[in-house]
């Protein structure tokens, strides 16, 4: 009986030394795809997430101006259509007299 208690200890022990060279082995596979991800990240030539919101923030700050400058530009052409245009004076501002 005796003699199954310390195979059964024995096996506990590989057992657990298994596990503890196992979760090193872990650590350090970890450790390894960990450093070639960010070397390929770093070549990929990626923004920060502050990088992207600023830029994001520009885009919305210069369509809101497209816009104004559309609407504003909608409002003139459609002032021009009901009054007639005036006559321009060729360069120089001399009259011409045909």
């Amino acid at each position: 009986m005796q003699s199954q208690n310390r195979i059964f200890d024995d096996i506990a022990r590989v057992a657990g030394g298994a596990a503890g060279a196992l979760s090193g082995v872990r650590g350090e596979i970890e450790a390894r795809l960990r450093g070639q991800l960010e070397r390929i990240l770093a070549g990929m030539e990626l923004v920060s997430r502050e990088e992207f919101e600023a830029v994001k923030a520009m885009a919305a700050k210069a369509r809101a101006e497209q816009e104004d400058l559309r609407r504003r530009l909608a409002e003139l052409e459609a002032g021009d259509k009901r009054s007639p245009a005036p006559r321009r004076r060729p360069a120089g501002g001399k009259r011409v007299i045909p």
